[in-house]
């Protein structure tokens, strides 16, 4: 159903939404019309949640041929909508859920700051509680969809003591007074999906918009951030699989010393790596999202899987730009956006650094 929205409805006019910055709204609507924006979501709040491995298939096929859209799609479902169900009131559930299912308003994520990235603990936007009343300060930045977004999971500190910090986790509707939209990112790649600055100046959020317990935002964040890792992996399959698609098609018609570059011996063995990288990406992708599913322990697999498939996307990007030869390096060809959107996902929801981390601190905890 995906692959077959995708060519009818995107491909048209993913060329233009990247030339000109411009957010896929139309394109949005329609997903959620097809219950996309809704698969992390029970039916009770009008979704239709579906499995892991689902949701990755999805994330996959919409990535081949425009990841700006893939990454919205992603954000809102593994990182807002599951927030929330996961650990959310049955209050907040109601009122967010069904309207974050039906495409009423985009939920976005927001944890990264200016000066605090990787280091989770060096947050400085901090949550005063005055009464009824959280009043946050601060600046977030690299916030998918901030600008689109109806409402934010975002984390504040609520306590910072000489050794002590405390993170929580709140929904902050984009209305609130105090929340203003202070830049849009110029990036690399992934244009259509717009990146934002957010300002909090004395921004008034409702006790009762608190998600989860007050402190206990970092777990809330952590856990959240293994599933969503699945999806950066399925994006990283998606862009991989339409570059390999791009190089072969390619190689089978450009001829060069009198027969088809596909004839190369060199050429062919860049292909069968591409081919073998890909395939490797997505069977640990589809293992960590069976395990997600099993209800299983699955934070090293998703370190593991969003590790390797980042990589791998970037190399066979590489390659299948090189195969292109300096046609790759035209704007005409999809292979010269694919190589530029691909970079960013060995850095957002956690560098390979970072993943290399979590990799080795659970083995070696063991």
């Amino acid at each position: 159903m995906v692959r077959d929205f995708v060519q009818r409805e995107i491909i048209p006019q993913a060329k233009s939404l990247e030339e000109n910055h411009e957010f896929p709204r139309e394109i949005l609507e329609k997903l959620a019309d097809l219950g996309i924006l809704g698969m992390t979501v029970p039916p009770e709040y009008k979704g239709m949640k579906t499995d892991s491995i689902s949701l990755v298939l999805a994330l996959e096929e919409l990535s081949r041929v425009l990841p700006s859209v893939a990454v919205i799609v992603s954000v809102h479902c593994s990182l807002f909508c599951y927030s929330i169900l996961k650990f959310g009131t049955r209050e907040q559930k109601e009122k967010y859920l069904p309207k974050a299912a039906e495409g009423k308003i985009l939920g976005a994520f927001s944890l990264t700051e200016p000066g605090a990235g990787s280091d989770a603990t060096s947050l400085r936007t901090n949550a005063v509680k005055n009464g009824n009343m959280y009043i946050l300060n601060g600046t977030k930045n690299w916030v998918t969809t901030g600008s689109e977004a109806g409402a934010l999971v975002l984390f504040a500190m609520t306590e910072i003591k000489p050794g002590i910090k405390k993170l929580s986790a709140f929904i902050v509707e984009k209305h609130f007074p105090g929340l203003k939209i202070s830049k849009i990112e110029e990036k690399m790649g992934l244009h259509s999906s717009l990146t934002a600055e957010i300002s909090l100046e004395n921004c008034e959020v409702p006790a009762e918009n608190l998600l989860g317990e007050e402190g206990k935002g970092a777990s809330i964040a952590f856990h959240c951030l293994d599933c969503s890792r699945i999806g950066i992996a399925a994006q990283s399959v998606g862009l991989s699989q339409q570059a390999m698609e791009e190089a072969v098609k390619y190689a089978k018609q450009r001829e060069a010393f009198g027969k088809k570059i596909a004839e190369f011996q060199s050429l062919q063995f860049m292909i069968a790596d591409i081919a073998t990288q890909l395939d490797a990406a997505r069977l640990l992708t589809y293992k960590a999202a069976d395990l997600c599913d099993k209800g299983k322990s699955f934070t090293k697999e998703a370190a593991m899987a969003k590790l390797f498939a980042s990589e791998a996307a970037n190399r066979i990007a590489y390659q299948a730009l090189q195969i292109h030869g300096g046609y790759g390096y035209s704007k005409e060809f999809l292979i010269e956006r694919l190589y530029r959107d691909a970079r960013v996902f060995t850095i957002y929801e956690g560098t390979s650094e970072i993943q290399r981390l979590v990799i080795s601190r659970f083995l070696l905890k063991k």
